[in-house]
C-alpha cells in the first residue's frame, strides 16, 4: 500500500468552505495535524509539494480515482480547484495508468467509495452524470461495477455520510438509505462528521471528539485510532479527504480511498 498525501499550502485558510468557521483556520495547527495523520497512516507515503496558489490542494482526494491498476485523473467541480489535478497526475503516473476527465464532465474523489469491486459514486453539486459515465467508461472493463447514489442537496459529498471499513463493511449515518451489497455500521446523526473513518490495513483511523462512532466501530470488533481534525473540518475536509491509497499490487483495489 502506498499513500499519496499533498502538504498544506499557506494559503490554507483561504479553502473553500459552506460556512465560514467562527474561529479562522490555524495554519500551523493544520499542519501539526496532517503531520500526525501521515504518520498514523503507518505504510508508505509519497507527498506531492504544497502550491500556495490551491488553498484545498491538500484536500488530494478529490482529484483522483483509483482501481484496479488505473486512475481517472478528475475534473472537480468546483472551479478553482481544477488546477490541483496536474501535480497528482505526475506523481501517480510512476505507479497507475492515467486516464483523464474533460468537460462537460465534473466529479470529486470524495463523491468516489470503493468497496471490492464496486465504486458507489455520489451525484451531488460536484459530481455530475458525465463525471460518473467517464468513471464506468474506464472501470468497467477492469471489472469494477460503478453504482451511482442520489445525494441530498445539503450533502456535500458521498463520503461525508459514509466511508468503507474493509471487506463488505462501510460506516453510515443513521437516516440515510442503505445501499446494496454491503453491511452497516451506523454512525449516530449527532455525530455525522465521523462517518468518514479511513481504514487502512488493520485499523480505522476517526476523528476524535466522537465518542458514540468509536464505540460502535469498537462494538463491531474493528481497531480504532482517533485522531485531531479540527482545522480541516473547518474547510469542509475530513480524514479520507487527505489521502489516496493505491495498492501496490495493481489487480486488487485499496479499500480505504
Amino acid at each position: 500500500m502506498i499513500a499519496f498525501v499533498r502538504d498544506v499550502p499557506d494559503s490554507f485558510a483561504n479553502a473553500l468552505c459552506a460556512e465560514a468557521p467562527e474561529i479562522a483556520i490555524d495554519v500551523a495547527a493544520a499542519r501539526r495535524q496532517h503531520a500526525a495523520y501521515r504518520a498514523a497512516l503507518g505504510v508508505a507515503t509519497i507527498v506531492v509539494p504544497a502550491d500556495d496558489a490551491l488553498p484545498d490542494c491538500c484536500f488530494i482526494e478529490d482529484t483522483a480515482v483509483v482501481a484496479a491498476g488505473a486512475a481517472v485523473i478528475t475534473r472537480p467541480g468546483a472551479p478553482s480547484r481544477r488546477p490541483e489535478t496536474a501535480a497528482v497526475a505526475r506523481a501517480l503516473a510512476q505507479h497507475v495508468e492515467i486516464h483523464a476527465m474533460e468537460a462537460p464532465a465534473t466529479l470529486d474523489g470524495g463523491d468516489c467509495m470503493r468497496v471490492g469491486s464496486t465504486i458507489f459514486v455520489g451525484r451531488s453539486a460536484r459530481t455530475n452524470a458525465a463525471g460518473i459515465a467517464r468513471l464506468a467508461e474506464v472501470f468497467g472493463p477492469r471489472g469494477v461495477h460503478v453504482v451511482p447514489v442520489d445525494l441530498p442537496a445539503d450533502v456535500l459529498h458521498l463520503k461525508c455520510v459514509c466511508a468503507p471499513l474493509g471487506d463488505d463493511r462501510i460506516t453510515l449515518v443513521e437516516g440515510f438509505p442503505a445501499l446494496p451489497g454491503v453491511s452497516i455500521v451506523r454512525v449516530p446523526a449527532a455525530e455525522s462528521y465521523a462517518a468518514n473513518v479511513l481504514a487502512i490495513e488493520d485499523r480505522v483511523l476517526v476523528s476524535s471528539g466522537f465518542p458514540r462512532t468509536r464505540d460502535a466501530l469498537e462494538a463491531a470488533g474493528l481497531r480504532v485510532a482517533t485522531l485531531e481534525t479540527t482545522e480541516f473540518r473547518k474547510a469542509d475536509g475530513a480524514l479520507t479527504c487527505l489521502s489516496i491509497l493505491v495498492d501496490t499490487y495493481l489487480g486488487a483495489p485499496a479499500s480505504g480511498s
